[in-house]
């Protein structure tokens, strides 16, 4: 969970070229416009931080 959102906020910021990023920006792009590097952005660092709460166990799967 952690990875994937570290992937998903790596590839908002660097507005990635990688294939599995531009089809998910693609299909977001239709709700977020041009915002939608900085959804992913937000989006990763919200799953970054719930996995590493599951991980410590504040929250339960």
């Amino acid at each position: 969970m952690i990875a994937i959102g570290l992937f998903m906020l790596i590839c908002g910021l660097i507005k990635s070229d990688f294939i599995v990023y531009r089809l998910m920006a693609a299909r977001s792009k239709l709700l977020w416009g041009k915002n939608v590097h900085r959804f992913y952005q937000i989006v990763g660092a919200i799953v970054i931080v719930i996995g590493i709460l599951v991980v410590f166990g504040v929250i339960w799967q």
